[in-house]
């Protein structure tokens, strides 16, 4: 698969404005006469708006070596790198689909409850027009597969010692990624998923689930609908609830607004309205230095507007909020251009505040 092959038109910010606002600078060696060749040989290359980036990790990458890192840690860095841009090249053509992430166990058997839930509630969100990421091994990641379809879904296995092959469904397709490392795998998964969702298991879906409560909760990555689903009458994330709700909110390590960043539920049907509902007229947002831009399928009302800003100004850090074009800033998203928008200049953090605003825009 070439990096010609297709052009990323979607920017895919999962971190809502952090990519964008790094610098675009080439770096440098400290050496004049090796930047200018390395500025040749990108120029060359044809790298496009990307050369200053692609300059930047040249400059890093002989940094390094004249570093004399260990070898196994270059070898970590050349592989991880290499991980990233198979992700990207083989998500590429996909950029207008939205897709949900699902974790569960590996351990789940075809005839579990919970395998069937993963079927069904994989169908459902493909026949709402999403497709499926998972881990492509046997369980839950299996199920989802099955009831996504071939078509709908990608795979993103973990090589293990004791080896983790890929299921039928997804075995030999394009949309298979094998990844070494668990981070890069994990940075594909928060990356490309519009939601996330979470069956039962064990320490991996627990690693997974927290860490995407985290990004979110601290704001390095967006807000994007998370459902826990048990089976119908199970218990297991009703368990992990009151666990939260016992110990971590209970001593004050959580707050009362974090509970709005994810749903628990054992009806399918619930869940797929979670993740739908929240793109019903919430398109996606960006931040623009510390501007805030909003995107929508549909223009605010005065009336939507004004209970915005007397119920959520303590999301505002000065003025308040307002429709408004797309900014300049946003011209590498010529695609979103056209859409209704809302701008304001937000308070970091408060993910959980924010999640209700967004829900409050869907409601109208």
């Amino acid at each position: 698969m070439s990096k010609r092959a297709h052009l990323r038109k979607d920017p895919r910010d999962f971190t809502g404005g952090g990519i964008f606002g790094l610098p675009k600078t080439g770096g440098t060696t400290g050496d004049r006469l090796i930047d200018e060749r390395i500025k040749g040989l990108v120029d060359d290359w044809c790298c496009g708006e990307t050369s200053g980036l692609v300059q930047e990790l040249i400059v890093t990458a002989l940094k390094m070596g004249r570093d004399c890192l260990p070898v196994g840690d270059m070898k970590l860095y050349s592989r991880a790198q290499k991980e990233m841009r198979r992700s990207s090249l083989v998500f590429g053509p996909f950029d207008d689909e939205r897709k949900i992430s699902i974790f569960g166990s590996a351990r789940t058997k075809p005839d579990e409850p919970e395998f069937k839930a993963a079927v069904a509630f994989a169908k459902k969100m493909r026949e709402a027009g999403f497709m499926t990421i998972t881990g492509a091994g046997p369980g839950i990641m299996e199920a989802a597969q099955e009831g996504a379809g071939r078509d709908g879904s990608f795979g993103l296995n973990i090589k293990l010692p004791f080896e983790q092959g890929a299921n039928p469904h997804i075995d030999g397709d394009e949309k298979l990624i094998n990844f070494n490392y668990f981070f890069t795998r994990k940075l594909a998964f928060m990356k490309e998923s519009d939601a996330i969702a979470a069956f039962p298991g064990g320490f991996g879906t627990m690693d997974e689930l927290f860490e995407v409560l985290t990004l979110i909760q601290t704001g390095k990555a967006q807000v994007v609908p998370i459902v826990l689903i048990d089976a119908r009458g199970g218990t297991y994330w009703k368990t992990w609830f009151r666990f939260v709700q016992d110990h971590l909110f209970r001593l004050g390590l959580i707050s009362d607004d974090d509970f709005h960043l994810f749903k628990v539920t054992d009806d399918l049907d619930a869940a797929v309205e979670e993740v739908t509902g929240f793109y019903r007229n919430f398109h996606s947002y960006r931040y623009v230095g510390k501007r805030l831009v909003m995107r929508l399928q549909n223009p605010v009302t005065p009336d939507l507007l004004g209970k915005l800003n007397a119920d959520f100004a303590d999301l505002i850090e000065e003025g308040a909020f307002h429709p408004c074009e797309a900014l300049p800033e946003e011209s590498d998203e010529p695609h979103l251009k056209d859409l209704p928008r809302l701008i304001c200049t937000k308070k970091r953090g408060l993910s959980g505040r924010f999640r209700q605003m967004i829900d409050c825009v869907n409601a109208s």
